[in-house]
Parts: C-alpha cells; sequence; structure tokens
C-alpha cells in the first residue's frame, strides 16, 4: 500500500487521482473533513465519477506534527508521498513552518524507518535550493546560501536534511524540487493566485519570475522516480522559465481579459512591503510582501531541468496546454 501525505493539497489531489487510476492501493491522511471536498473537486476535472474515486482512498484523520496521530498511518505501507507541507513567507510564520516542514517530516521520515518503508519521495522546492553564480543555471548541485532565503526556502532546505539523514540510515529516497505548479482547484493560493489576478484585469505586474511546472509533469515525475532504482537523488521539476509578465500575458487572453502591461517599480515595491509589515503589526494579519520577497524579485533564476530529461529520458507537457486547461475550469 502507498501513504500520500498532505493528499488534500494541489500536489497530493492529483497525485492521488494518478494513482488510484493506475490502480494503485493508497492511504492518505486529511485534517478537517472539509478538505476532502477539495479533493472531489479537483478529481471532478478529470471524471465525472470523483466521488466513487475519493472512497477507493483509505482515509485517516491524523496530523503530520502530532506524533501520535501518525502511527496508524504507517501499518502495511511500502511507499510514502510525503507531499504536506505549509507555504508562507511570513517571517512571522516561522516556528510554525518549522513545525510542520522540519518537525513534521522528520515524523515521517523516523516512522517510515520503524516501519520498514521501502522508498520515500519528498516534495521539496525550487525555494530549497541554493542561487547559482555568475548568471549560471540553477541545478541540483547548487550549494546552499540562506543570506536572501525565505523563511519557507529555509524550512523546506532543513526538511531536506531530514531526508538525507534518513537516507544515510537506510531508507531509500528520492526528492522532487518543483517550480510554480500549473494546476487547477486551488484558486486563492500558490499558482492559482495568479488565476484569480488575472481575470480581475489588472494593469499591474511583478517584475522577477521563476521556473514553471504543469501539476501533470509533477505527479508523473514522482511515480516515474518512485518505480524506479533510482535512490539518493533529487531533481528540479521545472518545464519553463518565465518572467511574471510572460505568465500573465499567457494567462489573461484565456479568461477573455486584457493582460497587465504596467511593470510595478522596485521603489513601490520597497514601500509596499514596508507598509505591509506596518499593517500586519498593526491588525495581526500574514504578511503579503516582505522584504525577501522583494529581493527575490531583482532577478530571475534560470533552472535547469536536464537530469530529470538525462535520467529518465522525461518529456514535459507543453506549460500553454496546462494553462488553457486551468483557464477552462477556472473559477470552478
Amino acid at each position: 500500500m502507498i501513504l500520500v501525505t498532505g493528499g488534500t493539497g494541489l500536489i497530493g489531489s492529483h497525485l492521488l487521482f494518478r494513482l488510484i487510476k493506475n490502480g494503485k492501493a493508497v492511504r492518505a491522511n486529511y485534517r478537517s473533513k472539509d478538505a476532502l471536498q477539495k479533493v472531489a473537486k479537483v478529481f471532478g476535472y478529470y471524471t465525472d465519477q470523483p466521488d466513487t474515486l475519493l472512497e477507493k482512498i483509505q482515509w485517516v484523520q491524523a496530523d503530520i506534527t502530532h506524533i501520535g496521530d501518525l502511527d496508524q498511518l504507517f501499518h502495511g505501507i511500502e511507499q510514502v508521498y510525503h507531499c504536506a507541507a505549509l507555504i508562507s513567507f511570513d517571517p512571522k510564520m516561522y516556528k510554525t513552518l518549522v513545525a510542520t516542514n522540519v518537525e513534521g517530516t522528520a515524523n515521517i521520515v523516523n516512522l517510515s524507518l520503524k516501519h520498514g518503508v521501502k522508498k520515500l519521495c519528498h516534495v521539496s522546492s525550487i525555494a530549497a535550493i541554493g542561487s547559482p553564480k555568475m548568471d549560471k543555471e540553477v541545478t541540483e548541485d547548487n550549494e546552499w546560501n540562506n543570506t536572501n532565503a525565505s523563511v519557507y526556502g529555509i524550512t523546506k532546505h532543513d526538511a531536506e536534511l531530514e531526508v538525507w539523514r534518513a537516507s544515510q540510515e537506510g531508507l531509500k529516497v528520492v526528492i522532487v524540487n518543483p517550480g510554480v505548479v500549473i494546476g487547477p482547484g486551488f484558486w486563492k493560493s500558490g499558482s492559482g493566485s495568479f488565476f484569480t489576478y488575472a481575470a480581475k484585469g489588472k494593469t499591474n505586474y511583478i517584475p522577477g519570475g521563476t521556473g514553471f511546472v504543469s501539476i501533470n509533469d509533477v505527479v508523473k515525475a514522482m511515480q516515474t522516480l518512485m518505480e524506479s532504482n533510482i535512490n539518493g537523488e533529487r531533481f528540479i521539476l521545472v518545464s519553463d522559465n518565465l518572467t511574471y509578465g510572460e505568465l500573465f500575458h499567457k494567462i489573461a487572453p484565456k479568461l477573455g481579459v486584457s493582460s497587465p502591461t504596467k511593470k510595478v517599480s522596485f521603489w513601490m515595491l520597497e514601500l509596499m512591503w514596508r507598509l505591509d509589515g506596518l499593517r500586519s503589526s498593526l491588525l495581526g494579519k500574514r504578511r503579503r510582501l516582505t522584504k525577501a520577497m522583494v529581493k527575490g524579485l531583482r532577478h530571475q533564476d534560470i533552472y535547469s531541468h536536464q537530469k530529470l530529461k538525462k535520467v529518465l529520458d522525461f518529456d514535459f507537457e507543453d506549460l500553454d496546454t496546462a494553462i488553457d486547461f486551468c483557464c477552462s475550469k477556472f473559477p470552478d
């Protein structure tokens, strides 16, 4: 049997759909029953019988930060896909990020060792990979440097260290580092927020850019790596390196609105992150923009996918196809 943590998120829900369609026996954890409706919605994008597929999953209510909840998840498990994580760039959330991303990962790998799991796939992020020198492409071999890293990136890097530690203790592992994942169903967070923003016909867009990849490529790569003999390796999952302006230019016309044309200036961003910090302090709200985020917008790292293409002979999906599909489903 296969265990998927974080099965109610974007990557986890799409992975569950792929595994079930491929006839796999799957167990997944959830924290609230409301979250299961999100999975059913994702399944509904691809099938007329989402509830039938949902019933094939063995659901267990458990939080990865509560070790007492987790032992029940691992009985009879041979493979683990660890997708559960918290995404936040707010420095005030650092302790919570550590609890979920680092300590939660430690719980998963420790129980995998305890129960004799054969192999684990850990979903990390390109945020956990070091920046290149001299404007070179970012590869899996880049040296980590947390000087300008976000709190999210730091905790995802530290989570990887827990996985590598388990690898040294005998657990077979693979790590994937996806870029921004383009997929439908979560329109208020992650890549979904780009579609929500574009749909409003906004005229401004942020500078900078990053690596993007379709959700189909992410789950395909994960399953292929898990079913291979590959062990102790990490892989960047990025199909296209785009500026945010280029991304909005692809999304907006498919939603029937004009593309944003005005790049937000850096002096404005510097002002905005300070005002956002003040708003957060006075009202107790989560940060929307931080100093580290603005620094990250001053350059665009270019991510290489050559390792995955070479090792698996992997063909990436046309990102325009993934964007078109998302636009056809927006806003549910």
